[in-house]
């Protein structure tokens, strides 16, 4: 299989995959509107910054999806999702050895990942690629309500 998934820049016709593949992944929560996102996202990289939405495909379907940004001084990744029927198959491995090599190739010198506290199984996935644990908490504000 990982020698035939196709990686991809997002095209705003894949939209409504990517939401379900979201969805189907269990990424969305109630308060985070994916539609929004995806605006958001699109808008930032229409800006020419260094931002990245990055899809596979495999036989013509959606099977994972990420996006990434460096803001100057740390890069991210976020509602990076791959379909449960595809995982243990590298497709995850791969997508994100190519946000790797983008943020390197933009002087990235640290990329930072946020993983819900009980989402153990994604926690081992990015253990296996060599992130640890840093000593720090998260903190966050709403500034726009999706709701």
């Amino acid at each position: 299989m990982k020698n035939d998934i196709t990686l991809r820049p997002f095209e705003k016709s894949d939209s409504a995959a990517v939401i379900a593949l979201w969805d189907k992944a269990g990424l969305l929560r109630p308060w985070n509107d994916p539609q929004k996102d995806i605006a958001r996202k699109l808008a930032e990289m229409a800006t020419g910054g260094h931002s990245w939405f990055w899809i596979a495909e495999y036989e013509g379907a959606i099977i994972a999806a990420a996006m990434a940004g460096y803001d100057g001084h740390r890069g991210s990744v976020n509602y990076l999702g791959v379909d449960p029927d595809c995982r243990h198959k590298g497709v995850g491995r791969l997508i994100m050895a190519r946000i790797e090599t983008d943020l390197i190739a933009a002087g990235c010198p640290k990329l930072n990942l946020l993983v819900r506290a009980d989402n153990l199984d994604v926690q081992a996935f990015y253990e296996k690629l060599d992130y640890g644990r840093d000593a720090t908490i998260s903190l966050s504000k709403r500034l726009i309500s999706d709701e």
